[in-house]
């Protein structure tokens, strides 16, 4: 008998998402080696994660019209959403942390919609969080204004995943999930994989925390690998800070918002 996802392991969610992907994270890692490089960017491309949109998990409309630039991200933003590491893995606690988290940006934060473009759930769920984030991904021409990282809503997608990452790394079914989606944005946008980079890369802040940011490096190169690219990264002076360069030439100034991603209390239920 399968047990309820809500009561599974985090062995056996990461396996019930294991055979569902065509390539996941560090467990497919042999296989795609053993591939030559178009292959397995043919393999990935084929596949895509299974994203859930705003009407599956019923959203509400966002309170006046999302914009829709005319420019594609030029890079991605990971995040972590600093909430309970619960064992629940079922769909059902995926959709109810998607409306616990439009709730509180809409009604405390004061904004017009969910403020990242997508979500990822310990259960290795993959949610659409701003309207229209899933139909400018799928055209690969176009992106949304979004409300995740300051300096950044206008050329990067944001992506959330549930949980708390300063002492614990994510579960590896989530991990898998997280690469899957960044090797379908990088796909569908054109990025190469070494533009993934962490929230706290950009603003003043611990997001993703300490341990998902340090997997960072290997997620760029998971993401390389179901690309069937190579990880390319740039030379640099050990005197100089690449990161905050790069922030200086998106923003005209070095990080200094101070941001934490939290829902309140009694929210998430």
């Amino acid at each position: 008998m399968t047990l309820p996802a809500s009561r599974q392991s985090p062995a056996t969610a990461a396996s019930r998402y294991t055979r569902r992907s065509v390539l996941t994270g560090a467990f497919a890692l042999a296989t795609a080696a053993a591939l030559p490089a178009g292959a397995a960017g043919r393999a990935y491309a084929a596949a895509g994660p299974n994203i859930i949109g705003c009407a599956a998990w019923g959203a509400r409309a966002a309170s006046e019209p999302v914009v829709v630039l005319a420019n594609r991200p030029e890079r991605i933003i990971v995040h972590h959403t600093a909430t309970a590491n619960v064992t629940d893995y079922s769909r059902q606690r995926a959709v109810a942390l998607a409306r616990a988290i439009q709730t509180y940006h809409m009604d405390a934060q004061g904004w017009i919609d969910t403020g990242q473009h997508f979500t990822v759930s310990r259960g290795a769920f993959v949610l659409e969080g701003r309207h229209n984030s899933l139909a400018e991904l799928n055209s690969g021409r176009r992106q949304v204004r979004a409300a995740h990282c300051v300096g950044q809503n206008t050329v990067s997608i944001g992506i959330e995943n549930e949980g708390t990452y300063t002492s614990e790394a994510p579960p590896a079914a989530q991990y898998a999930a997280l690469a899957d989606l960044c090797a379908h944005i990088c796909d569908q946008y054109g990025l190469p994989a070494s533009e993934i980079y962490g929230h706290r890369d950009f603003n003043s802040t611990a997001c993703p925390g300490d341990r998902l940011y340090a997997l960072l490096p290997g997620l760029r190169r998971d993401v390389a690998t179901r690309l069937g690219t190579p990880l390319s990264e740039p030379e640099t002076n050990p005197d100089e800070d690449p990161v905050w360069d790069l922030v200086r030439q998106a923003t005209g100034r070095p990080p200094a918002a101070t941001l934490g991603e939290y829902l309140p209390a009694g929210l998430l239920r």
